[in-house]
């Protein structure tokens, strides 16, 4: 298959890829997080062809991508006002609301379950994509499932070329990190997974909010989950990654005292003269959070090489999009963390 690259400034983009998505096709498509792997997310033998591009796992649900808060009520039922005020603050944006599934929705887009996650992305192209094809687009990050997602249309043909129609050039993404998701099916809000809309941002319009485990701990592999990225190690390269906590000085010590010839070190670009020597790779800057999450998957991507033995990596604290990098950084590093305060 000869994988096209469509521009998204080219007015004849929109129509060929919502072309492409009504013959179920694949094509990735830019959003304000991540590229994703759009399907029509109705029609179950084009969603099967995602699960099998990216080899995911088929308990592991997609999320389905519309035009506007609107469209809701045609993909879900019982929606509370809850879900109306997020969309009304944060759509759209990088925000995902999880909420009884109507029966028009396949269980292979919902991975089996009654329930279904639905997001108006923050792209115009996308959006466009979305209203002339007439369908939701289901569409999980572009990547191999498990490896570092993709932040480029040069991620996405790196992983895809030649698997799947299409590619919708919108340039690198704004947030970088996948979506936040907020359950609104039980008696109170539960935060699955952070992203660019921050918990604190979430508590300002619902009063309340649960932090799912599995947010902060790797949870067991037979545990049935609401949304993507909850179960299975993500995000990761190939080599082990271990989180070094603590101060700069701390944690510079610790990891040139453990440094070996192989290992790389992920670190802030405030940090990168802590370490000379030890091949650091800066991802964004500590003092601009969104440096760092519009920069961590194209790091991680960097270093998923069979050359490297172990990656050592430096995380932010705090909450907002801040909270977001450390979720994906604790998955890529299957939540191993290193207290180098504690190691002194």
């Amino acid at each position: 298959m000869h994988t096209l690259l469509l521009s998204a400034s080219d007015p004849i983009t929109p129509p060929t890829a919502a072309n492409l998505i009504m013959n179920g096709q694949l094509v990735a498509i830019p959003t304000e997080t991540v590229y994703g792997l759009g399907a029509n997310g109705l029609d179950e033998e084009a969603v099967a062809r995602i699960f099998e591009a990216k080899g995911r796992p088929q308990d592991n649900p997609l999320i389905l991508h519309i035009s506007g808060p609107e469209q809701m009520e045609l993909f879900c039922h019982h929606i509370p006002q809850k879900a109306y005020d997020l969309a009304e603050k944060f759509w759209p944006g990088p925000l995902t609301i999880v909420l009884p599934a109507r029966d028009i929705v396949p269980k292979r887009t919902t991975g089996g379950l009654s329930t279904v996650a639905v997001r108006c992305p923050d792209n115009a192209v996308t959006r466009e994509i979305i209203r002339l094809s007439g369908v939701p687009i289901a569409a999980p990050s572009a990547n191999i499932s498990g490896k570092p997602s993709t932040t480029t249309a040069e991620h996405v043909l790196h992983d895809h070329d030649g698997k799947i129609a299409a590619v919708v050039d919108g340039g690198p993404c704004r947030v970088g990190v996948e979506s936040t998701i907020v359950d609104l099916t039980e008696k109170r809000p539960r935060l699955l997974r952070p992203g660019g809309i921050g918990p604190e941002e979430l508590i300002a319009v619902l009063g309340d909010l649960v932090v799912d485990k599995a947010v902060t701990a790797q949870i067991d592999k037979d545990e049935v989950v609401k949304a993507p990225g909850m179960k299975y190690r993500h995000y990761a390269p190939s080599e082990p990654v271990v989180i070094v906590s603590g101060s700069r000085e701390a944690a510079a010590r610790y990891i040139h005292a453990h440094f070996e010839p192989g290992d790389r070190v992920l670190c802030f670009e405030e940090e990168l003269p802590l370490y000379a020597g030890c091949d650091p790779l800066s991802y964004g800057q500590e003092a601009d959070v969104n440096t760092l999450s519009a920069g961590l998957f194209a790091a991680l991507r960097e270093l998923d090489d069979p050359k490297i033995h172990q990656v050592y990596a430096r995380c932010p604290v705090g909450g907002g999009v801040a909270y977001a990098v450390q979720n994906r950084l604790k998955k890529a590093a299957a939540f191993h963390i290193v207290d180098a305060e504690a190691e002194l």
